[in-house]
């Protein structure tokens, strides 16, 4: 595992630095959220058409097997055969004995990501077969001997002069870098290969149980001669693109282009069904035969989470490949760091299913739990869910790495050991201490402080400070517990005393339970949910003592934590669910609760201007939590202050916990993204409602834009107490 870390971190290091790839990458995801907006233009209720989407395809997952048989016996009518492949060596040894009982020398291919996965190239190659690629990006990507790095455009990692090299090599002639003239020379070429080809072997982006009919989007035309000039055409098809009926395919046809590449439609929608006949040259005169039909029905692991009640989501990919255009990760290093052939998110979840848990295991950190792909996926998948699921899964039957499992279970499972590690961390890193940040380390340690200062470990915790910052309310609208998380408590206790100074100045009643420890959200993100219960459980018994009408956290991750996950966590738990839910349901995240409280009071009429703030969208307040309007309003009435938006406001600040600091050289750039953004806003302060996301903009800031300064919303909230 160590060895394959370290080859993974390399691979990182070279698209880093890979200057082509970079721009590439960077120039795309500029423009394609622009693109797929206008193209969406005309649809009414995008959301409605997921919904439709993701219902279509939960109802036939659930009925996967009578759908393939009714798609099987359709194709059978019309005359075509069907293989179920259970594996890609079954497949491979299917298409080995066909090619050789049909005399196949000559193959042409149509982009097919199935076949990719089981490398069948290679295998039809080793017997001497000729097989030539006829998308232009697969063909592009054969002449320079790489993997697809996108699952639309194979080779968005190339520029048109490496193209261009690679075009003059295999065509024996100089190539300009003219892009019509290459895709001109590339028709030319391939006529030939369409021409002389026995057998034509395609994917298809769906299959129609109804009819046995498969569906192809392209843009270049050649999938349909790849499926009518040859004399054998071979479809290969995964379970998961079977639907029930025609009419099925109408949503397909709407998202998939819009999202895979921003069209309304592409160039060429094909249905093709059934034997039809086709003209082949015999002693010197063309005659009619019928033509072989054989479509190969793929598992290679699809059935198994077919019947798996939470993987079986994996259904709902349509392959447009529009979760990696807007991953922060694969847009700064491409598809190629992911080993297998699925890239991002995704990529992780298919390669677990599809290839192997141990390859999983390689790349599943590169998924930053951004969620950004969940709301833009047709099939609304819960990718980063399904990936910590499948961590939980690991861990359950490997455990954790040794080292790994002993601070897991010695020390954040248990409040003292850490709450004193902490305590002695404060004074450990005084050598390297500036003010509140730690700006250089030495040693193997330096690259972890060079482009972003790190937070300092705060002298007094906020638990120490709790009894100096609580006033007594003679009449208490409500009392609340406050749930302070790792963060505030050790690293910004002056956030968790503003918090306390806007709740009292609300005339609630605030207690803090000592007890009270991490969320258990790293351990979560490990994998280890039995140590998570462990520590969820201290937590629930310290804030039952509480009796409280609100319990209240000012960290996004937190609240979500203790409103979904610790209801996940103890679902099937008889005794701890109703406890679990009891709090869940009372459980509110700081700016949003103030916000309705400050409504309630009148109190979120617009403020007198001055200081320019914009705000960061965390990425568990946004789409975990779905908050995005009331920090707004509450910075709007803050006195003065004068709010502007900045561009890409929810994108992640790349913290993500552990990966903002095991994964450093990707962290840096998604960061350096942010902190130009928030120049570009002309904005003299950064607000924000996470204080994971406060440690990793702040060290920003302080090496990039030292001029700004970042401040929680609950810090400027209690600047306006304070001036009262």
């Amino acid at each position: 595992m160590e060895s394959s870390n370290r080859n993974l971190k390399n691979e990182i290091n070279e698209k880093l630095n890979d200057q082509v790839l970079r721009g590439a990458l960077g120039r795309f995801a500029e423009a394609y959220p622009i693109a797929r907006a206008k193209a969406y233009e005309n649809v009414d209720d995008v959301e409605a058409l997921r919904e439709q989407f993701r219902q279509l395809k939960i109802q036939t997952v659930n009925n996967i097997e009578a759908v393939a048989d009714q798609f099987e016996t359709a194709v059978t009518k019309r005359g075509g055969k069907v293989f179920r492949a259970k594996d890609g060596d079954a497949l491979k040894q299917y298409l080995l004995d066909l090619c050789k009982k049909a005399n196949v020398k000559r193959i042409v291919k149509s982009k097919s990501m199935a076949s990719e996965e089981i490398h069948l190239n290679h295998a039809l190659e080793e017997a001497g077969l000729h097989v030539k690629e006829t998308d232009l990006g697969e063909w592009i990507i054969s002449l320079a001997g790489h993997k697809p790095s996108h699952m639309v455009m194979p080779a968005i990692h190339l520029n048109k002069e490496q193209i261009a090299e690679y075009f003059s090599k295999e065509l024996q002639q100089e190539i300009p870098t003219d892009i019509p003239f290459m895709v001109q020379a590339a028709r030319k070429a391939l006529r030939t290969e369409f021409l002389q080809a026995d057998m034509g072997i395609s994917g298809a982006n769906f299959g129609i149980a109804e009819n046995g009919a498969i569906g192809l989007v392209t843009n270049e035309g050649n999938a349909r001669l790849v499926t009518t000039l040859p004399r054998v055409h071979v479809v290969i098809i995964g379970y998961e693109k079977l639907i029930p009926t025609i009419q099925d395919a109408a949503p397909i046809l709407r998202m998939l282009p819009r999202n895979a590449t921003g069209q309304r439609m592409t160039s060429y929608m094909t249905m093709t069904t059934g034997q039809v006949p086709v003209m082949i040259k015999q002693d010197g005169k063309w005659v009619e035969q019928p033509k072989e039909l054989h479509v190969i029905l793929l598992d290679n692991g699809r059935l198994k989470a077919a019947k798996d009640p939470k993987f079986k989501e994996i259904y709902n990919c349509v392959r447009c490949a529009s979760c990696l255009n807007v991953c922060p990760v694969y847009t700064i290093v491409g598809g190629h760091v992911y080993g297998h052939i699925y890239a991002g998110g995704i990529g992780a979840i298919l390669t677990a299913f599809l290839h192997s848990m141990g390859d999983f295991d390689k790349i599943n950190e590169l998924c930053i739990g951004c969620r950004k792909c969940v709301t833009i996926c047709p099939g609304k998948m819960n990718i980063p869910g399904l990936i910590e699921e499948l961590r939980a899964q690991n861990v359950r039957e490997n455990g954790l790495p040794f080292g790994v499992k002993a601070v897991v279970e010695n020390v954040l499972a248990n409040r003292k050991v850490f709450h004193t590690l902490l305590r002695l961390a404060s004074i450990g890193q005084k050598p390297f201490q500036s003010g509140k940040l730690i700006r250089h380390l030495p040693l193997f340690l330096a690259g972890m402080a060079k482009d972003r200062s790190l937070p300092a470990v705060a002298d007094v915790p906020f638990r120490d400070r709790v009894h100096k910052v609580t006033r007594q309310i003679a009449s208490p609208k409500k009392r609340v517990a406050f749930f302070s998380g790792c963060n505030i408590d050790f690293i910004f206790p002056e956030t968790g005393e503003s918090v306390y100074k806007v709740l009292q100045d609300l005339d609630m009643e605030v207690v803090f339970p000592e007890d009270q420890s991490c969320c258990g959200k790293p351990v979560l993100g490990m994998g280890d949910r039995e140590t998570a219960k462990r520590i969820a459980r201290k937590n629930i018994e310290a804030f039952e003592q509480t009796n409280a009408d609100v319990y209240l956290a000012a960290c996004p991750t937190c609240t979500e934590t203790w409103h979904e996950t610790y209801l996940e966590l103890f679902e099937d738990d008889a005794e701890w669910k109703p406890r679990v839910e009891k709090l869940a349901h009372k459980f509110r995240e700081f700016s949003q609760f103030i916000a309705e409280e400050y409504q309630k009071s009148g109190r979120l009429n617009k403020g007198a201007g001055g200081v320019k703030v914009t705000y960061h969208d965390s990425c568990h307040m946004k789409r975990g939590l779905n908050i995005y309007e009331e920090p707004r309003q509450l910075l709007d009435a803050a006195q003065g202050y004068d709010f502007v938006e900045m561009k890409d406001c929810d994108k992640c600040c790349g913290m993500a916990g552990a990966f903002g600091v095991k994964y450093t050289e990707l962290s840096m750039p998604i960061l350096k993204q942010k902190v130009q953004n928030i120049k570009d806003s002309g904005a003299e302060v950064i607000a924000v409602g996470c204080p994971a996301c406060m440690m990793q903009i702040q060290g920003g800031l302080d090496k990039q834009l030292p001029n700004v300064k970042i401040k929680h919303v609950a810090d400027i909230l209690a600047e306006n107490i304070k001036n009262k």
